[in-house]
């Protein structure tokens, strides 16, 4: 199992037995003094957090309640408090992690049920099949609400920008989940208002993103797709003269 250095994103691995399968099941005890915001079914929205839990589940996972089975597998693994949970059918020991100036992101890739995110396909009320990039990111600073949304968005842009890069025909899959946590802010420390990719911790943010997807989506067993341009590497658009009057 990979084994990243002990930093601000150190998860621990679970397994357990369900439907039949030995599944696992990824871990960060984060502790207090955290605010976290993701799309995740099980404590998504803004909101202090001290877990995240990353379960994998079948891929014929034919449950209609993922909050309620996120918070029974949580509590069975002893965390305590409000937290994060997050289901993909990928094999969570085979997470990526990186770090970019103290800033770290844990990721899983499962990528076989993937796509453009503006298909012309209806979408639907049912809940997708699980197969799903879940990122995971650490910043050791305070952001604003504001700031903690824009870090969503970058996050998602440097997984684009990854998936691309690795030569995969996809935004993504269907089921993907973006969390990030920032420390609580606290007196006399400065709360940052911004996490765009040009921001200090935005661009901190989207190095440590995109390595982790690049790797976890060109590990061993991971579906190799036809070559993309690298639309990640094109040169900034030549400034445009005002309109003549």
């Amino acid at each position: 199992m990979p084994s990243p250095e002990r930093g601000l994103l150190a998860p621990e691995t679970r397994t357990r037995d369900e439907d039949g399968e030995r599944l696992r099941a990824l871990l960060w005890r984060a502790g207090p003094g955290w605010r976290m915001v993701s799309s995740a079914v099980l404590g998504g929205g803004i909101g202090e957090r001290s877990w995240v839990l990353n379960a994998q589940v079948s891929h014929g996972y034919r449950r209609t309640d993922p909050e309620r089975h996120l918070a029974e597998l949580a509590r069975a693994a002893g965390a305590e408090g409000p937290g994060v949970g997050l289901m993909t059918a990928a094999d969570v020991s085979a997470f990526a992690h990186a770090d970019d100036g103290g800033v770290e992101a844990v990721v899983t890739a499962g990528i076989r049920v993937r796509g453009w995110a503006a298909a012309p396909d209806e979408g639907s009320l049912v809940l997708a099949r699980p197969g799903t990039i879940n990122i995971v990111v650490a910043l050791p600073v305070a952001l604003t609400d504001a700031a903690l949304v824009n870090a969503v968005a970058t996050a998602t842009e440097a997984k684009v920008q990854a998936l691309l890069d690795a030569s995969h025909d996809c935004s993504g899959t269907p089921t993907d989940a973006v969390c990030v946590a920032a420390r609580v802010p606290r007196a006399g420390d400065e709360t940052h208002a911004f996490a765009g990719p040009r921001s200090l911790w935005g661009a901190r943010l989207a190095r440590a993103v995109h390595r982790a997807v690049l790797t976890a989506s060109c590990s061993p067993g991971a579906p190799q797709s036809r070559p993309f341009p690298n639309w990640g590497s094109a040169p900034d658009p030549a400034p445009q003269s005002p309109p003549s009057s």
